[in-house]
Parts: structure tokens; C-alpha cells; sequence
């Protein structure tokens, strides 16, 4: 990579943003069964400043996670986070990011705030998709379980990420 400014900004922004996500995660508030961590903010930031390239640092937060590598929330690791009641929430990031990054590569404010917004509906989908699935409950009742609860801590979530995205861009 020497000499390749871009494969090493790469590098280092895919670490940063896999240690920021990790750290939010380690953040959290024990809510049953979904807990409220910073896991999305830094997601969503990944996606303002790496752009289409954010999903990497998701995928490989899922993959150390999948290794037993502690990152999940609480310091929890392996396959049985990704597959419990969590996992659609975890699994969400990855097209979260990716959302948001694409969104970011625009230049007008409403698509990169359209984006934001979609990416943590995306995270929502997946997240109540699974819950519901693995916990053999309803769809309304993962929605008033795994979403309702967050609904006002994504939201400040995603004023700050946009706040800080005007900033750097």
C-alpha cells in the first residue's frame, strides 16, 4: 500500500470504524431483549465519512463477532449473538451502511437526510424481522418490543450523525 493514499485511508478508516463500533456496542443500556447501545450512530457516521465503502468495517465487525471475538454488546461474542433475538439488528448494519454511504455521495441535504432515515429503517426491518422469527412472537409485538423503544435515541442519533456529516464534508 505504499504510495496508494486511498487503499491506505481505506485501511485505517475500515479499522477506526470497526474499534468505534465495537466501543458503542460496549456502550449499552440492558434493555430486554434488545439493548440500547451506540452500535447505529457510529454505523450511520461510517457511512458520512467512508461513503459506499462503510459496509466493509459492518462486515468485518460481523465477522470478528462470528470468530468469538468479544465486540457484540456487553462484551457477548459468536454465532449465537448473530442468530438470538439481537442478530437481525447486527445483520441490519451491514446494508444500513451502505445506504448511508451511497446516500452520502449525493450533494443535496434531503437524499443524504433520506438516507440516514432509510438506513435505520433498514436496521429496524432486519432487527424486527428476526426478533420476531427467533423469538416466535408477532410482528407487532417485535415493532412494540425491538423498535418503538429506540425510536427517540436513533432519532437523536441521526440529528447528530447529520450534524457531524455537515461538518466534514
Amino acid at each position: 500500500m505504499y504510495g496508494n493514499e486511498k487503499k491506505s485511508q481505506l485501511v485505517a478508516l475500515t479499522a477506526t470504524f470497526v474499534a468505534l463500533i465495537t466501543v458503542g456496542a460496549w456502550i449499552s443500556i440492558p434493555l430486554p431483549p434488545v439493548p440500547l447501545t451506540l452500535q447505529t450512530f457510529f454505523v450511520l457516521l461510517a457511512g458520512v465519512i467512508m461513503k459506499r465503502y462503510a459496509a466493509i468495517p459492518a462486515v468485518l465487525y460481523l465477522v470478528l463477532g462470528a470468530l468469538n471475538v468479544p465486540v457484540f454488546h456487553n462484551a457477548l461474542a459468536g454465532i449465537g449473538v448473530i442468530l438470538g433475538p439481537t442478530g437481525g439488528f447486527l445483520i441490519g448494519f451491514i446494508p444500513a451502511a451502505l445506504i448511508a454511504g451511497l446516500a452520502y455521495e449525493q450533494k443535496k441535504r434531503i437524499l443524504r437526510i433520506t438516507g440516514l432515515v432509510a438506513a435505520t429503517a433498514t436496521i429496524y426491518a432486519f432487527g424486527v424481522f428476526w426478533l420476531s422469527f427467533s423469538a416466535g412472537i408477532s410482528i407487532a409485538q417485535a415493532v412494540l418490543i425491538g423498535a418503538v423503544p429506540f425510536l427517540a435515541g436513533d432519532f437523536l442519533k441521526g440529528i447528530a450523525v447529520y450534524s457531524i456529516g455537515e461538518r466534514v464534508q
